[in-house]
């Protein structure tokens, strides 16, 4: 099992990216998708979470309003789509896939990405 994330990059305070993270190697349609962060010296942070559907969302509290989760199960990809993005959002992200009773804590998803980095500038 492989995830794969992209979409990381350098943007100034306000601006925009889109993160994706491709799955392969089994089909996680009946699966939680998720996306936590982590800055230098921090502890890993949730993002947002999908469940299989995409009928049910949760955000950490600092992205909510300014960050979407989507996914396409037909291509095994969860997206990360993150406006008005400010200096705190500087770190790296993963995405990682969960059982469907995954929640907002790390410690229930089973596979995870290598990380994306991204940093914005003020």
């Amino acid at each position: 099992v492989q995830l794969q994330a992209s979409g990381g990059g350098l943007v100034q305070a306000g601006g925009s990216l889109r993160l994706s993270c491709v799955a392969s190697g089994r089909t996680f349609s009946r699966y939680v998708m998720g996306w936590f962060r982590q800055a230098p010296g921090k502890e890993r942070e949730f993002v947002a979470r999908i469940n299989w559907s995409g009928s049910s969302t949760n955000y950490g509290d600092s992205v909510k309003d300014r960050f979407t989760i989507s996914r396409d199960n037909a291509k095994n990809t969860v997206y990360l789509q993150m406006n008005n993005l400010k200096p705190e959002d500087t770190g790296v992200y993963y995405c990682a896939v969960g059982p469907p009773i995954a929640t907002m804590t790390s410690g229930e998803y089973d596979y995870w990405g290598q990380g994306t980095q991204v940093t914005v500038s003020s």
